[in-house]
């Protein structure tokens, strides 16, 4: 398989990924933290680290809009459940094993 191929067949599966995140905008970040150690924020901050490692301006919103398919905010207010105690004491765990790890 070439890069070119290897490439396009990435950026392909990153945007069905994409898709069906934001087609189940019932799935909460937290749950996806606790069970996969990624959020749609994290892939926000993957998608601005690699635009400006090639020398593109994309800010932390715009990287957001394009994972949420809206503005953040807007996501937020719409789909966004307040997590439970226990959820955030698990993520709370899971930061600092994490830590422990780096």
């Amino acid at each position: 398989m070439s890069e070119t191929m290897r490439t396009e067949i990435e950026a392909a599966v990153l945007r069905r990924l994409i898709d069906h995140l934001q087609a189940h905008p019932e799935v909460q970040n937290i749950n996806l933290m606790l069970t996969a150690g990624f959020c749609r924020n994290c892939l926000a901050k993957w998608l601005k680290a690699e635009a400006e490692a090639r020398g593109w301006a994309l800010d932390y919103a715009q990287a957001q809009e394009i994972v949420y398919g809206m503005p953040y905010t807007e996501w937020k207010a719409k789909y966004q459940t307040e997590a439970t105690p226990e959820q955030l004491r698990a993520l709370e765990e899971l930061q600092r094993q994490n830590s422990h790890h780096a």
